[in-house]
């Protein structure tokens, strides 16, 4: 399931277990798609009590529980190319595209709607145009920037290549008609067959209940999905407690009652970081602004921390905070992020609340959630003027001091969609305006003295 240089077993080198990490990040990974929260956790039951019901051994189900999990690991990645090829918020472009019909021509009076929608007529016509000569040129730049990022993210996890693939050939279809390999029947792997079942299912569960999930899952039989896994799926959805659990909340519990091998896999102080980099790597992605901004936080904040003082156990929990300091932005559309004008005010109340979401998404990771605060509060000012909570000097602690003053230096040397990189000894310069009133004198100085 994983590699074991990776991963270890041995309960006095974990920081916990490996499953209810992935699990819990499952939360980001639904804004990131645009899912109803708790997506990830739901398909993840319905496709394993798929896989239970084919007869899949203990270990198969631990690694489909991953596939499960972690099949949008990828989805930033193409953010920003949506949003430029159809002229449109990227989380409304996928929260759309995962509800249209089966039927072809339905489907694509659907994507046609999704262009430009905001734009007048006359300025729709190209971005439509653009799309119909070239949709299917479109279609497979789209799945394989997403289906490319997601494999390699759970790679360098350390998950297994079974796992990787299965995350990769998502979007493959029975018929051969999906990407990106154009694989059919058979040579999908099963894993990718059994969750595109179960992402289906829930997506349609909770837009109409169990009926619907199965009338649509139905109406793909042959096409998209695997007839003989949609008739195990039919045993499985004939039995009401299937649904009954999605809406309880002890459905985390039932699922890893359901995988039990999933949880015995421990999860090692350098596992940690290497999630928290991937998660960071995640939000990254999503523009192109921000590529590589959360290693070179991690890297500057590492170096500040020692600096002062910090111990190196402190200061390695504080740089995974660094790393994820930024998640909640995964439910910002790039639109907003990388709009090269000022931001109107319902826009900027959207960015503003990115720290909030920050602080949710790691309050609900037991390892993460004393880190939690630390990285929300980064846009906090020692006046009180900052946010998410008006935090003042006293109120902010060392640690969110240090994220603030190299979060801040990595964005004033880094291009911008509204103004090119300042140069470092300009980024110091503005910097120094703001000491004693937005940033610490002392953390300002640590930083100065390490570039």
């Amino acid at each position: 399931m994983l590699h074991e240089d990776v991963l270890r077993r041995r309960p006095e080198q974990t920081g916990g277990s490996l499953a209810e990490v992935i699990r819990a990040f499952g939360h980001a990974l639904d804004l990131a798609d645009s899912q109803p929260d708790g997506h990830s956790t739901r398909a993840c039951y319905l496709g394993c009590l798929l896989g239970q019901e084919i007869g899949l051994a203990p270990r198969e189900l631990g690694e489909l529980f991953f596939v499960l999990l972690l099949k949008d690991l990828g989805s930033s990645a193409n953010a920003a190319r949506i949003g430029e090829l159809f002229q449109t918020d990227d989380l409304h472009f996928k929260r759309v595209l995962k509800t249209l019909p089966a039927n072809r021509s339905a489907r694509l009076r659907g994507l046609i709607a999704e262009c430009a929608p905001a734009r007048p007529l006359a300025g729709r016509i190209p971005v439509i145009a653009r799309f119909l000569l070239h949709q299917d040129a479109i279609a497979q730049e789209l799945v394989q920037l997403r289906a490319s990022r997601g494999a390699n993210l759970a790679a360098g996890l350390g998950l297994a290549p079974a796992i990787c693939s299965g995350i990769y050939h998502l979007d493959e279809h029975w018929d051969g008609s999906g990407r990106p390999s154009h694989l059919s029947g058979a040579a999908i792997p099963l894993y990718a067959r059994i969750a595109q079942i179960a992402e289906l299912a829930d997506i349609f569960y909770i837009h109409g209940g169990p009926s619907a999930a199965l009338a649509e899952v139905a109406a793909r039989a042959g096409r998209q999905l695997d007839p003989a896994l949609l008739e195990a799926f039919g045993r499985v959805a004939e039995r009401e407690r299937s649904w009954a659990d999605l809406g309880s909340t002890a459905l985390p519990c039932m699922l890893f009652k359901l995988v039990p091998e999933a949880g015995k896999v421990l999860i090692d102080e350098d596992g940690l970081d290497r999630l928290a980099a991937v998660f960071g790597q995640v939000v990254d992605t999503k523009s192109a602004y921000t590529a590589g901004h959360s290693a070179r936080l991690v890297s500057l904040v590492d170096r500040v921390a020692s600096r002062l003082g910090m111990l190196p156990a402190r200061r390695r929990a504080l740089c995974r905070a660094a790393a994820l300091h930024d998640i909640g932005k995964l439910g910002i559309p790039t639109a907003i992020l990388d709009k090269p004008s000022g931001l109107a005010e319902s826009e900027w109340e959207l960015v503003r609340g990115h720290a909030g979401r920050t602080r949710a998404l790691l309050g609900k990771i037991g390892i993460f959630s004393e880190m939690a605060a630390f990285a929300a509060a980064h846009h906090e000012r020692l006046d009180g003027m900052g946010y998410p909570s008006g935090l003042d000097d006293a109120a902010i602690a060392r640690e969110t001091r240090i994220i603030t003053v190299c979060d801040f230096y990595d964005a004033l040397t880094s291009n911008r969609p509204y103004r090119p990189a300042l140069s470092p000894a300009e980024a110091l310069a503005a910097m120094q305006g703001e000491v004693g009133r937005g940033i610490d004198g002392e953390v300002f100085a640590a930083l100065q003295s390490v570039l």
